[in-house]
């Protein structure tokens, strides 16, 4: 398995886990940081990390990225809906 740093050093396995990847980003800059890391920060490191892989792990994680945030997409929606109709049934169920 090919690893690639962060800025501050730490190894990041690309096995192809996305989570891998999210977990280092946000121990390196989020928790380093003491959550007072700003949007440059996080983007500096995530193009930092990035520059560091061939174009077939770029277009790997990407794909699995895709994934990942259209799944969070619709359990928000389907999240959002649930509520709207569990509103719906309690002012039903009221009058």
């Amino acid at each position: 398995m090919r690893t690639i740093k962060t800025t501050t050093g730490a190894d990041i396995g690309l096995d192809g886990d996305l989570m891998t990847v999210l977990e280092t980003l946000f121990e390196e800059v989020t928790v380093r940081l003491e959550l007072e890391r700003t949007f440059e920060d996080m983007m500096a490191e995530i193009q930092h990390v990035v520059n560091q892989m061939t174009p077939e792990e770029q277009r790997a994680y990407l794909v699995e990225s895709l994934f990942l945030n259209t799944v969070t997409y619709e359990n928000e929606r389907l999240g959002a809906y649930l509520r709207k109709l569990s509103d719906t049934t309690a002012d039903e169920a009221e009058t």
